[in-house]
């Protein structure tokens, strides 16, 4: 195990996006990564040694964000295309669509109990999600301008979101209300999230500044101003004593919370950092950027006492000097006393374990849910392809016998076997014009689907009205009656008296 002092190590590398990597997450098994990029795709990566790559084809555009659920059996993909998709990272790659959003749809999450997901929109609203019943629950509608990120707190009783308009808004679930609002932000929100505990929240922000407020006080508590650009994304290690963020200006940097100090400077993309996420345990964390590749680093920020990390972060650099007046936050450097210039880490390990797995493209990908599936043996392919559906046909594919019923049954039990052994092994194959057909078809019925949906919903809207009409017409002729009827009564009442007089 790899010392304090040689804390954090690249462990590897992984290549297999076509554009930039927009969002990661780690399964809670501690065994996969998945992630999204600007080429529309989403890909799970198999942490242990020689594991394969698996790429999701579905959404229509770059996508913007992606979560595990608590349990693993779901991943949920957020996209520019307006849509969130639940997807089971299984060999069948299917997934479920949620289109209720008008423009880009930029972060999605689970809540802690995995029944709950909530998403933010550049149509300036958050919208929560019922996972089992695969339905919109509520809207909060208080940003006046697109909203970048949205979180559920760890029980689940508030959400965290932050946009352009500046501000981090904290909302309770149960009333829906909006209860505090921080607008002390001098530039865009692009990322807001919880600790591990609950008890704050971290925003960061165009102006490549990270705030960390106090929920209990609602008082801000820390200010970093580390980077030089545009902080895209941060974690909390699990035990919230670190935080890691990725930037624009093409580092990582690792914070000290505790401490309230940068502690690691991190230089191995290329291009700008636009995602950094920790593992569930936290021994794990990984970055991915513009330059289209993911980097797994390894760490033992907890495997030691804390006081012994903080002998070993003195050795590495001078201690800050006693607290001065000008502390205040946002720190800045004494001009009586020059600070210590930040640990610079250029890491030289590519890779520490195994290969990068191995891309193999086979021909365009396909982007429709309701796509048939062609396998195609290739036994080099080390990252394998196929399209998200709520119905996927197989077809085996031998170079032997590609038509008949005993050779494509043969290719349906080999994959069937493959499937046991490696639960997220398929095979690639080309799309034939056939598939481009049918392609066009699906996508035709989805759009008069769509169509019928909308007028479902207006001939619902309509009756409700005639409804409501007709009981508004009704009770107006009650009401007319009414005095009728009195005026009946009184003048039965006034012919019969005089007969009685009598």
């Amino acid at each position: 195990m790899a010392s304090v002092l040689e804390d954090p190590t690249l462990e590897r590398h992984f290549k297999g996006h076509k554009d930039a990597v927009t969002c990661a997450d780690f399964n809670p098994n501690q065994k996969q990564l998945a992630t999204g990029s600007v080429d529309k795709t989403l890909m799970i990566w198999n942490l242990a040694p020689k594991g394969r790559a698996f790429r999701f084809v579905g959404h229509q555009d770059a996508i913007t964000g992606l979560q595990f659920s608590q349990s693993g059996g779901l991943v949920a993909s957020s996209s520019k295309d307006r849509t969130v998709r639940l997807w089971t990272p299984s060999i069948k790659g299917e997934s479920t669509v949620f289109k209720a959003h008008t423009a880009a749809v930029r972060s999605v999450a689970f809540s802690n109990d995995g029944h709950r997901l909530v998403t933010a929109s550049d149509d300036k609203s958050v919208k929560v999600w019922s996972v089992q019943r695969h339905c919109f629950i509520y809207s909060l509608n208080q940003h006046t301008n697109w909203v970048r990120c949205a979180r559920f707190s760890p029980d689940g009783r508030l959400i965290a979101s932050c946009g352009d308009d500046r501000s981090v808004r904290l909302w309770d679930t149960s009333s829906r209300l909006c209860i505090n609002c921080f607008t002390d932000c001098s530039g865009s929100a692009t990322f807001v999230d919880f600790n591990s505990s609950g008890t704050c929240i971290a925003s960061s922000g165009a102006d490549s500044s990270l705030k960390i407020w106090d929920l209990r006080t609602n008082k801000l508590i820390q200010h970093y101003q580390v980077h030089t650009a545009t902080i895209n994304s941060f974690s909390f290690h699990p035990s919230s004593n670190y935080l890691i963020s990725g930037s624009s200006d093409r580092t990582v940097k690792i914070l000290d919370l505790l401490e309230g100090r940068l502690i690691y400077t991190l230089h191995g993309h290329k291009g700008a950092v636009i995602t950094a996420a920790f593992s569930r345990v936290g021994d794990l964390f990984a970055s991915g950027g513009a330059d289209c590749q993911v980097l797994l680093w390894k760490t033992n920020f907890d495997s030691k006492p804390y006081q012994d990390l903080l002998q070993h972060h003195s050795r590495r650099s001078t201690p800050n000097p006693p607290p001065h007046l000008s502390d205040i936050h946002p720190r800045t450097p004494h001009l009586h006393h020059p600070q210590p210039t930040p640990i610079q880490i250029n890491p030289t390990v590519t890779d520490t374990r195994s290969s990068d797995p191995h891309v193999v493209e086979l021909g365009q990908a396909l982007h429709e849910d309701k796509t048939d599936f062609l396998a195609l043996h290739d036994s080099g392919s080390k990252v394998e392809e196929w399209t998200g559906g709520e119905s996927t046909n197989w077809a085996g594919s031998n170079s032997g016998n590609q038509s008949g019923s005993d050779g494509a049954g043969r290719g349906r039990r080999k994959e069937e076997d493959t499937a046991q052994n490696h639960p997220l092994e398929v095979l690639s194959g080309h799309p034939s014009s056939l598939d481009f057909t049918l392609q066009h078809i699906v996508q035709q019925l989805d759009v008069l689907t769509q169509t019928v949906s909308v007028l479902e919903e207006r001939l619902t809207l309509t009756e409700d009205k005639m409804k409501e009409c007709l009981q508004y017409q009704s009770q107006i002729l009650k009401d007319m009656q009414a005095p009728g009827e009195r005026h009946r009564m009184e003048s039965k009442g006034t012919d019969e008296s005089p007969a009685n007089f009598t």
